[in-house]
């Protein structure tokens, strides 16, 4: 640990993936660097989001550090759980020796510009200050968990528990009965994996999860070899990661939905609902998510695969709406397994909050419009988060005239150049920040 008045080049706040790859490449160049981490130990989102069932949605090898040298981590699903990517961070602080620069356990509480300096004062939760020439927040765009202000929510006799704060030592969910309130993408992983387990469970959806399927493949699986490329590939595949739209190694299809048959329509649709993972989303035909017909023909598709996968004809209408609640794709899809068949089990129950809201928590359970009092023994809080600028706006930043960042984006609204810096604040800057220019997944 440093003295209270340590000075660096650079300081990085948070160590996930954009907090450890910035130190990685800073020191290549010969800064002088620094990483304060709240947790004790690297990951960023996949330290904190240890829920049932956590789970990246985007494949191997794109959800990895594209640098050569950094290839022979052996991923054993497509799609990777949370426990092997906590592995694959244990691979690269060995591999690059990251940890010798991290700080651990280390909370930023308050940051000001000093005009005489020319330095960041930062300042941390257990009274330590330091200097830095340069500000790198690498905060993350999901760090700061958002919890309705449900009434009653403390007086819960049972457990509570918001997805992003789950107990390392984990919940027992056998045979108990409990609520899970949100349908985001921690609610759909949640669901999935706890359904087998609860003695019921009863899930209050606000908006439906345009789920696809993930179609999840398994390294040990011989015919799934497709999804394990030889690292020969990895240029290849890194190359037209870099070139397409999403960032994802496929990119659009170079045709309008209105353009080809019926027939050819429903060819690529299939194609891609087979593929899994985002491609129905981000491979779909050209201007999907720029034509209301080309979306609609889409969501049309998309609506028929979800609901003959539902029995009950009323949770059938709840999930998988004949009539788009949204622009299919414009709100972000989760990728899921068998999220849809949960509901076919007898202890599953689906309230729509849009119909029936939530008035309170009780002592023994969640009090909606027109169901009264479900009694429940764990309550799961899958509310999801303050998005981007949260994080940000968790530490007081301020400016060589006390200026509060958090101050003026309330009062102007959040406001950045290239999203990566903003005005007055100098050499402060935003890793996958708000309004950066990238796909903001």
């Amino acid at each position: 640990m440093g003295s209270s008045q340590d000075t660096y080049e650079i300081l990085v706040i948070g160590a996930g993936f954009s907090g450890i790859y910035a130190l990685h490449n800073l020191r290549k160049r010969g800064f002088n660097v620094k990483v304060y981490e709240a947790g004790t130990y690297m990951g960023g989102t996949w330290y904190w989001n240890r829920y049932p069932g956590a789970r990246v949605d985007t494949d191997n090898p794109i959800y990895q550090f594209n640098e050569e040298g950094l290839w022979d981590f052996a991923w054993t699903e497509r799609f990777p759980a949370h426990p092997e990517l906590q592995e694959y961070f244990r691979y690269l602080d060995d591999k690059l020796q990251l940890s010798k620069d991290i700080e651990y356990n280390t909370n930023v509480s308050a940051t000001q510009f000093d005009n005489a300096r020319n330095q960041w004062q930062v300042k941390t939760d257990d009274g330590r200050v330091t200097w830095a020439n340069h500000l790198f927040l690498c905060t993350g765009s999901t760090t700061t968990r958002y919890t309705p202000p449900f009434k009653g929510l403390d007086k819960f006799k049972g457990i509570s528990h918001h997805s992003y704060v789950w107990p390392k030592a984990g919940v027992d969910f056998s045979g108990k009965r409990v609520a899970v309130i949100g349908t985001g993408a921690s609610a759909v992983q949640i669901i999935q994996e706890i359904g087998s387990k609860v003695g019921h469970l009863t899930v209050y959806q606000r908006t439906p999860n345009l789920c696809l399927p993930m179609q999840q493949a398994k390294a040990n699986d011989p015919s799934k070899a497709a999804w394990f490329p030889p690292k020969s590939k990895f240029p290849e595949i890194f190359g037209v990661a870099r070139r397409s739209f999403s960032g994802l190694n496929f990119d659009w299809e170079p045709k309008n939905a209105a353009d080809v048959t019926p027939e050819e329509r429903r060819a690529l649709y299939e194609s891609l609902y087979a593929h899994g993972g985002f491609a129905f989303w981000l491979a779909n035909f050209q201007d999907m998510l720029f034509d209301k017909e080309s979306n609609a023909y889409a969501y049309t598709f998309w609506a028929e695969k979800a609901r003959a996968r539902i029995h009950d004809p009323l949770k059938r209408d709840i999930l998988a709406p004949l009539v788009a609640p949204h622009a299919i794709g414009i709100k972000r899809p989760y990728l899921e397994q068998t999220y849809y068949e949960v509901f076919n089990q007898p202890n599953v129950d689906l309230i729509n909050v849009r119909e029936s809201p939530i008035l309170e928590i009780t002592e023994k359970g969640v009090l909606t419009e027109k169901e009264g009092v479900v009694e429940v023994d764990i309550i799961v809080l899958a509310t999801g988060f303050d998005s981007l600028t949260g994080s940000i706006k968790s530490i007081d930043i301020r400016n060589g005239k006390g200026e509060g960042l958090r101050d003026m984006w309330k009062t102007n609204g959040t406001s950045t150049y290239l999203g990566l810096t903003t005005a007055g604040f100098p050499n402060l800057w935003y890793m996958y920040g708000p309004q950066a220019s990238r796909v903001n997944f």
